[in-house]
């Protein structure tokens, strides 16, 4: 039970964990590729809204080369002499840069773009590759036909590339790509990065939860051994006044006879030991340390013949009982548990069917599993999750009736035997008035 609990902690907080770690380095990497088209559109709308050029370079081309005379802005030259110190340009008086107006001071010198010019039919007029290296003219003219060839956006994607199409007011064309493989890597870079970051912060979260995920589930650890050992004290303590009340009802009905009042009582006494026996049932399920000797046996007989004593009880209630059961199944396992679970399941099927209506017991050999089946009809079938079902003292009737017997535990510790075996137990609908309960075990 400790182990199982930690297991379920550690997971929840694992879980956790990654979905936070998902959703931040996923928000960071999808801002900076948003970030990073971004600021191509803007460098694409300020070279579309010039012709092409950056206005700096546009304003030297006007002016035979000569750079603009920015004496507000240092940083800028004339005739090639240094830079001097302006308070006002991106140097202060504390001699730190100022790293937004460096940078749009340099955007022109290190932005690697080129453009292309098309008449109204689309056939290439001019092409200005002299700010990028890996493209040729032919090339540029390709990238601009290839982008115009297809539906016509303003903005897009080609390869590596973010275009622009500027559309002319005399019905040409001007085209502008902008090389974005740097930004795409150092977005790769980064992907990778958080990618790493994220796996060593799992890893490192990993340990500290495992060191300490004893000291998490200790207090919920310490309730449920508190319960396992009342209910086994309780259990071996009860167990005495109940034998002592049966050898008085006895010891009366020797004296004065039978009658509906010892007959009651020893009714409820029998009811009394049920559930006791399921209680402690259930604990040594529950324990940690509960380790069966299993043997091997066939399962088929076993289950033939507690099916079989049930015989009689469904012919005195007018109740349909077919039994399907493979032959020469063999099973490795605890056989007085798996007998336990198959009475479980056809005394249940048997007290809540309809009246005279239909109880059916299936047994197969899979091809990987072996599958035990028992299903009745019934006149008001469960509501909502039938798993419930198998939760401790849950009975679908809402008024706990007491005519069909039983405490809403048994189905439990049916689930607990068949857990053990390394199975698992499932209750399924099949149209609106017949319910399956399907018991997989595994074939060791």
């Amino acid at each position: 039970m400790v182990n199982k609990l930690r297991r379920k902690f550690i997971l929840t907080a694992m879980s956790s964990l990654l979905v936070v770690l998902i959703l931040i380095f996923g928000v960071i990497n999808i801002v900076n590729l948003f970030q990073i088209t971004k600021n191509a559109d803007e460098t694409l709308t300020t070279l579309a809204e010039n012709d092409g050029f950056f206005p700096e370079m546009q304003f030297m081309k006007q002016n035979g080369n000569t750079p603009p005379d920015n004496s507000n802005n240092a940083g800028s030259f004339n005739s090639g002499e240094a830079p001097e110190p302006n308070p006002n340009g991106p140097f202060q008086q504390n001699k730190q840069p100022n790293s937004e107006i460096i940078r749009n001071m340099e955007l022109p010198y290190s932005t690697r773009y080129f453009w292309v010019k098309m008449n109204a039919d689309l056939s290439v007029t001019d092409v200005n590759t002299g700010h990028v290296a890996a493209v040729t003219s032919t090339d540029a003219s390709d990238f601009a036909t290839a982008v115009m060839a297809g539906d016509i956006t303003k903005n897009g994607f080609y390869h590596t590339y973010r275009y622009h199409v500027k559309s002319n007011s005399d019905g040409t064309y001007l085209v502008l790509f902008l090389d974005c493989s740097q930004s795409f890597f150092n977005a790769r870079q980064l992907f990778l990065q958080t990618l790493v970051i994220g796996f060593f912060s799992l890893v490192g979260m990993f340990i500290l939860v495992y060191a300490f995920s004893g000291r998490a589930v200790s207090p919920v650890v310490e309730s449920l051994e508190k319960q396992k050992r009342f209910i086994t004290d309780a259990g071996h303590e009860l167990k005495t006044p109940l034998a002592v009340i049966s050898a008085n009802i006895d010891v009366l009905e020797i004296e004065s006879g039978k009658s509906e009042w010892t007959i009651s009582i020893k009714n409820q006494i029998k009811r009394l030991n049920d559930l006791i026996k399921n209680l402690l049932t259930l604990a040594r399920m529950d324990e940690e340390n509960l380790h069966p000797i299993f043997s091997e046996f066939n399962l088929s007989k076993a289950i033939f013949d507690c099916a079989n004593s049930f015989s009689a009880v469904a012919e005195s209630k007018n109740k349909k009982y077919d039994l399907d059961i493979q032959e020469n199944i063999s099973f490795l396992g605890d056989q007085n548990a798996i007998n336990q679970l198959a009475s479980l399941l056809i005394d249940n099927a048997m007290k809540y069917s309809s009246e005279n209506g239909h109880v059916r017991v299936l047994l197969s050999k899979e091809k990987n599993s072996i599958r035990f089946e028992v299903s009745n009809n019934c006149d008001i079938m469960p509501s909502g999750n039938l798993n419930r079902l198998f939760d401790r003292f849950y009975r679908a009737d809402s008024s706990r009736n007491r005519e069909t017997g039983g405490y809403g535990i048994g189905l439990s510790v049916a689930k607990a035997i068949a857990q053990s075996h390394g199975g698992d137990i499932v209750a399924k609908k099949d149209g609106d008035q017949i319910i399956r309960f399907i018991v997989t075990l595994p074939i060791k």
